[in-house]
């Protein structure tokens, strides 16, 4: 047993090692890219685009000229290629997860069922060998979102580079998450009785009615008597200066969600959102935001449409809700372009699904006055790719850029491919 544990050890320290590679330096040269077909995040499309970045923002956009550019820049000539924001994943695991199957390198759970003070910045983990296989295909921000029980913690914003989690930080502590009580009844064999299953949610929906009750007595008080973190945690979603961000699928779930949120004047964020198709004029009242999860999944039910996975954005984009597209897990990731590119085969338009993935995650997340679209004045958090980015078939992202900074797009994945095509490309 000895011997498996230190192997295993040795093949950890090898992972992590291998894995390493080095964050861009700050931006210290001016960067003019020329040539591109620029898509802004907000609809817009610039032909023949100039993007100057400076000091780690976007100075200029706009159509070239061809008029000189200055010799001691950094020149990017794109013609031919896109340019799009850095794309934003709203809701992984990212960093709290290395190997699914092994459980030491997993941190995105604690103990307990009401864990608001939990905070994922701590523990995200720069020196994962996922992070720059999510990085390569254009992803450059990430909520990332503890896991587990009633209420699992605090998130924050991280960029998808940067030497430890202070410097790889972006924005934090963005919110707190609500898992919401299954409250669709199943009959399926291996599950509880009904009468079960109503009493599970009932008695978790009243756990959760006294801990919000309790956290906001608490934090109405000037000088509690005995510090209380949990409730503490909570204070910013009662102020309105964090979100509240509640996952619900099942149309009942989605509802009771809002409307209890609502009872303590907090305007949620519903993620996952399954039946959110069936509720938009609801939604659309009440002005709530979705992180519409899953694009790529079966349906809920039976009689549905098997394709209507894929038409929820359309439907939710037609009834004027903000919303945005995320997948579950960590590497999966690295995926999240083209989960908006279905979007845009079934219904959405190329620029519409392009947000969903940008300058709409920004917005739910509060920061779209910084980054989430190519605006001048906004952070220089861009890519360049020699295809759409949002097709899997044509995407390769051959330059990205984190707040002006150039990022390597190198990962272990392209390494064993070319050490792989070497060895099976030589002649015997």
């Amino acid at each position: 047993m000895k011997k498996i544990y230190t192997l295993l050890f040795s093949a950890l320290t090898c992972y992590y090692v291998n894995a390493q590679q080095v964050p861009a330096a700050k931006q210290n040269q001016t960067v003019i890219i020329t040539g591109a077909t620029a898509h802004t995040g907000k609809g817009d499309v610039v032909e023949n685009a100039i993007i100057i970045l400076e000091n780690g923002k976007i100075s200029r956009i706009g159509t070239y000229d061809g008029s000189s550019l200055p010799s001691d820049a950094e020149l990017i000539d794109a013609k031919g290629k896109h340019v799009y924001p850095g794309l934003i994943a709203p809701s992984t695991r990212l960093g709290l997860e290395e190997i699914e199957a092994v459980r030491a390198t997993l941190d995105y759970r604690e103990a307990g069922s009401m864990n608001p003070n939990v905070r994922s910045i701590i523990s995200y983990n720069t020196d994962s060998r996922i992070t720059p296989t999510v990085r390569s295909n254009g992803v450059l921000l990430a909520l990332i979102v503890p896991e587990g029980g009633i209420l699992p913690g605090t998130s924050s914003v991280f960029m998808t580079d940067g030497w430890n989690w202070e410097d790889a930080a972006y924005k934090t502590d963005v919110a707190v998450h609500l898992n919401w009580p299954r409250m669709r009844i199943s009959s399926a064999s291996w599950m509880p009785s009904a009468d079960e299953q109503r009493n599970r949610s009932e008695q978790s929906l009243r756990e959760i009615r006294t801990f919000f009750d309790e956290a906001k007595a608490y934090n109405d008080l000037l000088r509690p008597d005995t510090r209380n973190l949990r409730f503490e945690a909570m204070k910013g979603v009662f102020k309105g200066t964090q979100k509240l961000v509640i996952r619900a699928n099942y149309i009942k779930e989605i509802i009771a969600a809002v409307q209890f949120a609502k009872s303590y004047g907090i305007t949620p964020v519903i993620e996952g959102a399954g039946d959110s198709y069936l509720v938009t004029d609801f939604l659309k009242e009440q002005g709530v935001p979705v992180i519409l999860s899953q694009p790529h999944a079966l349906p809920n039910r039976d009689e549905e449409d098997v394709a209507l996975p894929y038409k929820r954005a359309k439907i939710l984009q037609e009834a004027g809700i903000l919303f945005c597209i995320s997948i579950d897990g960590s590497w999966q990731q690295r995926n999240l372009p083209f989960m908006a590119g279905t979007a845009a085969a079934y219904g959405l338009s190329k620029e519409e699904a392009l947000a969903t993935i940008s300058l709409n995650a920004a917005k739910i997340l509060g920061m779209d006055a910084s980054t989430g679209s190519l605006e001048q004045g906004k952070d220089a958090t861009l890519l360049i790719s020699s295809g759409d980015l949002l097709d899997m078939r044509s995407s390769i992202v051959e330059t990205a850029f984190i707040n002006g900074a150039k990022v390597d797009l190198d990962n272990k994945q392209k390494a064993l491919y070319r050490k792989y095509s070497e060895k099976y490309g030589q002649k015997e």
